[in-house]
């Protein structure tokens, strides 16, 4: 039979401590996120419904961005165990120099509408933890303005082509000046994809205080005032620049690109190019043809075309047949650190992400890109010690395979 006691003052003293008080309220918001899924559900609740839409959306029944995740949920791993993993190595030599961790931030446009500190808060970041920052064309911050928030980070710059040629090259031109590195041109984007959240939403570039936002940001105040007592919010590196995302894609951008354009971006372009937006194994072999350096298997996160190929299949076969004259990136789906090791180990040199720092920066600015960044690298280092493998650059494709769907 069990005997009973009081306990004693002294037992109970440890067990009584409050935990101690954080005064920054974003540091308090992001104490407990484990996961980017986290940052997620954080991020819905502090932003309208149509701007976390935006950046949570993708086109049509989203199918493109669900398979996406499905693929990575398919990922199996094979463990070697009874390896010192005490300590391994995150880094990984991408487009010619090291970046602390095997990934980069994905190019997101319209960021500054996500958190008021946008653009500036991710390069920042990127400096932080030594990786490299992509800026879009429909960024909401100027080439130069991030360039000089984060003038120590490795920046490289998504390019879409335009109708007219001459504000393109006026770019890659801004670009090469203010020590960007890396053009990424993007090709998957004649036209806009049906991202049927902003359309009912009516999401439009600027925000619109129709009725329905006016009831959703009384909500959410404190994003209405940031908002109106910061800079004016437009895309930075387009003169027009108002209506709704698809009317501007279609509006600006080129239905009519060819190969011929990605042959005169070379030719322009001094540094590393990177096609972004590459959908099959013979198009990989075009683009690296013309004088690519890499090629991002990608389906712009699910944004434009439904039902599109799933980037994480198409690694192994696109590396095969590229072989060594170009590296092979990937994006779309990623929110674990493991999705973006079963990627290289199935023969990436690295992985982009977008979303899942854009959860952060909705959840807490810079201190969630931050977290975001902290997220995924503890997962990159927990997966590699449980893999048994010591570094990055030791995944092979004996190290995972995709089980098969069902």
């Amino acid at each position: 039979m069990v005997q009973r006691r009081l306990p004693r003052p002294s037992e109970l003293r440890p067990l009584l401590r409050p935990a101690p008080f954080v005064r920054d309220a974003a540091e308090r918001r992001l104490l407990r996120a484990a996961s980017i899924a986290d940052l997620r559900a954080i991020a819905r609740r502090r932003t309208p419904q149509a701007v976390f839409d935006y950046t949570d959306g993708a086109a049509d029944g989203e199918l493109s961005l669900n398979r996406a995740r499905d693929a990575f949920s398919r990922v199996e791993f094979t463990p070697t165990v009874l390896r010192d993993v005490s300590s391994v190595d995150t880094g990984r030599d991408i487009l010619g120099r090291r970046s602390n961790l095997p990934f980069a931030f994905a190019p997101t446009g319209f960021t500054r509408m996500m958190h008021h500190e946008g653009e500036r808060a991710v390069a920042s970041v990127a400096q932080k933890v030594g990786i490299p920052y992509t800026l879009s064309t429909v960024g909401t911050t100027t080439i130069e303005e991030v360039a000089a928030a984060a003038p120590d980070a490795r920046k490289w710059f998504q390019l879409y082509l335009w109708r007219d040629r001459a504000p393109a090259k006026d770019l890659v031109q801004r670009a090469a000046d203010a020590g960007y590195d890396t053009i990424m041109l993007t090709v998957d984007t004649p036209v806009g994809g049906a991202r049927l959240r902003d359309v009912h939403n009516g999401l439009t570039v600027p925000p619109a205080l129709s009725l329905k936002t006016f009831v959703d940001g009384a909500r959410h105040p404190h994003w209405w005032f940031n908002l109106l007592t910061t800079e004016p919010l437009t895309f930075a590196s387009l003169e027009s620049s108002e209506g709704t995302v698809a009317e501007l894609i279609n509006r600006v951008f080129d239905p009519a690109l060819t190969m011929n354009d990605v042959e005169w971006l070379r030719d322009t372009w001094p540094g590393k190019l990177v096609v972004k937006g590459i959908q099959s194994v013979e198009d990989a072999r075009r683009v690296v043809d013309a004088g690519a350096d890499a090629v991002l298997l990608s389906n712009h996160g699910g944004r434009q075309l439904d039902r599109a190929p799933v980037p994480l299949e198409l690694v192994e076969p696109t590396v095969q047949a590229v072989g060594d004259r170009a590296e092979v990136l990937v994006d779309t789906g990623i929110t674990h650190g493991a999705d973006v090791l079963a990627a290289i180990a199935l023969g990436a040199r690295a992985a982009l992400v977008g979303r899942a720092y854009l959860y952060g920066l909705m959840a807490g600015g810079q201190l969630g890109v931050e977290k975001a960044v902290t997220i995924l690298a503890g997962e990159i280092v927990r997966t590699l010690q449980l893999i048994g493998v010591n570094s990055v650059d030791e995944l092979r494709p004996s190290h995972v395979r995709l089980r098969p769907n069902g």
